[in-house]
C-alpha cells in the first residue's frame, strides 16, 4: 500500500482523468512553485475505475480555478485547512477565458495586434466549445489535446 502524507494547509485536485495529471501539473505551472506537490497516478476509483490526484501544500491563490475548470470541469477541489477538509468545490466551465487559447485564424485582429489579449467566450456549454471574442473562430476542448 502506498502512503502519501496528509496535507495540513492546501488543496487536493481529485477525479483527474487517469494519465492527465502531469499535463495539468505543467499547464498550471505547479513546477514553478516552491511548495510540496504530490502526484498520484492511476489510483483506484470506484467512480472512474482509475484516476489521478494532485496534492498541493500551499495557498489556494496559486492556481487559477477558471483555467482548471476549462481544462477539465469534472475535477473536484478539496480544500484543506489545519489538516481538516473544509470545502469541496466542483469546477465548471468558465464563461470567458483570457490568454489560455490562441486564435488560429490568420485574419483575426489578434494575429496583427500582437499585444491584444486572446479572449474566448463559451458558446456551446454542452460540448465545451469556445469562440474567439473578435472573429468568432471556434476552438475545441483543451482537455482532449492534453
Amino acid at each position: 500500500m502506498l502512503n502519501i502524507d496528509s496535507i495540513y494547509n492546501g488543496f487536493v485536485l481529485d477525479h483527474i482523468q487517469a494519465g492527465r495529471s502531469m499535463a495539468i501539473y505543467h499547464y498550471l505551472n505547479l513546477d514553478n512553485l516552491d511548495c510540496q506537490v504530490a502526484i498520484i497516478k492511476n489510483a483506484r476509483s470506484g467512480k472512474m475505475g482509475r484516476k489521478d490526484i494532485i496534492k498541493v501544500e500551499g495557498p489556494l491563490n496559486i492556481v487559477d480555478f477558471d483555467i482548471l475548470g476549462f481544462i477539465d470541469h469534472n475535477i473536484t477541489v478539496d480544500i484543506i485547512e489545519e489538516g481538516v477538509l473544509v470545502e469541496k468545490r466542483e469546477l465548471k466551465l468558465p464563461e470567458k477565458i483570457t490568454n489560455v487559447l490562441h486564435c488560429k485564424n490568420p485574419r483575426c485582429i489578434t494575429s496583427i495586434e500582437q499585444e491584444l489579449d486572446h479572449v474566448f467566450v463559451l458558446t456551446d456549454k454542452k460540448n465545451g466549445l469556445y469562440s474567439c471574442q473578435y472573429c468568432e473562430e471556434q476552438q475545441g476542448k483543451l482537455w482532449e489535446k492534453l
